[in-house]
């Protein structure tokens, strides 16, 4: 690494931090809502780019490039379904939060169904933070770094103990930021990132093009549709990991969860200064997913294009950026790879701290605690996860290699169980309580069942789908048999304005048409190839 890269390196993250400084001196940190929600003082711009680098991580970078390196762009879908599941948000679900005045996501289920079930969820949200999303955020960033800038090599030590300095290195500083800056750091950190990665993540496939063409984007883009159009196409087969019919079944409840009820991304549109505002910032993120299979994907197929079929899928990012990134930008890109790990890390860091400080230390631990006492705490509370995802990051590479497809497939036994009663509980007034319980012990134990157990041949996108319709039908049986005694009404106790934006439904129409151009543009050119 030489000189110029360190330089850069330095003067990127040094400019995220001042900036992040500069936007939260004099903010009031010392209050729940100032600490854990912004003051409820987040801008749409804000919010949009942190909900975007929150949920473009190295995993992604790393992972759906591979898929467009072994398969095709059918994986897009996931892209384009959270742009869809942006809209569904910004029109159903942010409304209700906000006229609530909640500040975790499972208080809503509180009010609508009991205590008990809010503190199961909670501990569903924190079991999958801690254990299942940070150390891997971690690990997959330390493989990202290691594997384009052979931190192992410069400094001699093994793998493994680069590892470690990695995790150390990027965990520590998600960690100062989330812990002593509460979420207005982390967001403002986010937005001035997420421009980093969208101008660094679009340079790797504008230069991977260039060079395939000998220097012509437009003649690189050539041979891939000459050479290799299947790749172009959006429609996935049932081989594929993202086959196209999961769009009609449970990719959309994925999507629905992570940008509608998942406590870690939803907590920046909460911070919303008004109704209005977390709308036009969640429609901009939509906006701006359209254009990341672009930065994520195919950076695969223009790497299949290079290097033809030898690579391992998952080299084919890092070998392309150190492939065709000029040294003096290698420093730029270290530090935008670092802030989309640290994005997703220190975002689900306050996200815990939240979740725990108000869902477990308040209501069980200290019920007496005043707001000073709940922030202060909860900055200990935020270093002890830290540390255990800093130290627990670098030992999944001494596990079996499945160990980490297995993590990933273990999200399915709470992201889909909690949306269930979430929209059951919002969309109708007689579901008891005892049906939310039954319903997140049936769906958990049946899709167990069928990662663990059984395999009954079908994609698990496909499995979760069903269980969702079983569920959501079990839950309306029992409204029917044991309805509750009183009709459910959502209180309205909002302390923002909850007026709607005036463009909401004409800028989610736009989006919509986007989409399917796209799936056409790229049908007819993989089916002509």
């Amino acid at each position: 690494m030489s000189f110029i890269t360190i330089i850069s390196f330095l003067f990127f993250m040094g400019l995220v931090a001042l900036i992040s400084y500069f936007y939260t001196r004099g903010e009031n940190l010392q209050t729940t809502e100032g600490y854990y929600l912004a003051g409820r003082g987040l801008s749409a711009w804000v919010i949009a780019g942190s909900l975007l680098l929150t949920n473009l991580s190295t995993e992604q970078l790393i992972g759906l490039s591979a898929e467009g390196y072994q398969f095709s762009l059918s994986s897009m879908a996931f892209e384009v379904i959270a742009a869809i599941a942006l809209i569904i948000v910004a029109i159903f679900f942010l409304p209700r939060y906000l006229k609530g005045n909640i500040i975790t996501i499972p208080d809503f289920l509180a009010d609508r169904y009991d205590e008990q079930t809010k503190q199961i969820v909670t501990i569903l949200f924190l079991l999958g933070y801690i254990t299942n999303l940070m150390p891997p955020v971690l690990y997959t960033g330390a493989i990202a770094f290691n594997g384009i800038f052979n931190i192992d090599e410069i400094l001699g030590v093994s793998r493994l103990t680069a590892f470690w300095i990695i995790s150390v290195t990027v965990g520590g500083i998600g960690a100062i930021y989330a812990i002593f800056g509460g979420l207005k750091a982390v967001a403002i950190s986010d937005t001035v990132n997420a421009v980093g990665l969208f101008i660094g993540g679009l340079l790797i496939p504008i230069l991977g093009l260039a060079v395939l063409g000998d220097g012509s984007i437009f003649e690189g883009i050539t041979t891939i549709v000459n050479d290799t159009p299947e790749k172009l196409n959006a429609i996935g087969s049932s081989a594929e990991p993202v086959p196209f019919s999961t769009l009609f079944t449970g990719l959309l409840l994925i999507g629905l969860f992570y940008w509608g009820t998942n406590q870690l991304v939803m907590q920046r549109a909460l911070a919303a200064k008004s109704l209005k505002e977390g709308q036009k910032g969640l429609l901009i993120a939509a906006a701006f997913k359209l254009f990341t299979p672009i930065i994520i994907i195919l950076p695969g197929i223009i790497a299949f294009n290079i290097f033809g079929p030898e690579l391992v899928p998952e080299d084919a990012y890092p070998r392309l950026v150190e492939h065709v990134l000029p040294s003096p930008l290698l420093g730029f890109f270290a530090a935008v790879l670092a802030g989309a790990v640290l994005s997703t890390f220190n975002s689900a860091l306050n996200s815990s701290v939240t979740l725990f400080m108000i869902n477990v230390y308040k209501p069980y631990i200290n019920p007496n605690a005043t707001q000073e006492t709940l922030v202060r705490k909860g900055k200990y509370i935020g270093t002890g996860i830290a540390l255990f995802a800093i130290i627990v990051a670098p030992l999944i590479a001494l596990v079996p290699e499945g160990f980490f497809v297995y993590l990933q497939t273990v999200n399915g036994l709470y992201n889909v169980p909690i949306l269930t009663i979430i929209i059951v509980g919002y969309l109708t007034k007689r579901v008891p309580t005892i049906a939310a319980k039954i319903s997140l012990a049936v769906f958990i134990f049946a899709y167990a069942l069928t990662q663990l157990v059984w395999d009954f041949g079908l994609n698990y996108i496909h499995i979760l789908g069903i269980l969702f319709v079983i569920c959501v039908g079990l839950m309306l049986i029992i409204g029917k048999i044991k309805p509750r005694e009183t009709e459910f009404v959502l209180k309205e106790n909002n302390s923002v304005d909850v007026t709607n934006w005036k463009y909401l439904y004409p800028f989610s129409l736009a989006i919509i048409a986007s989409i399917l151009l796209m799936y056409i543009f790229f049908s007819k050119l993989g089916i002509a190839g």
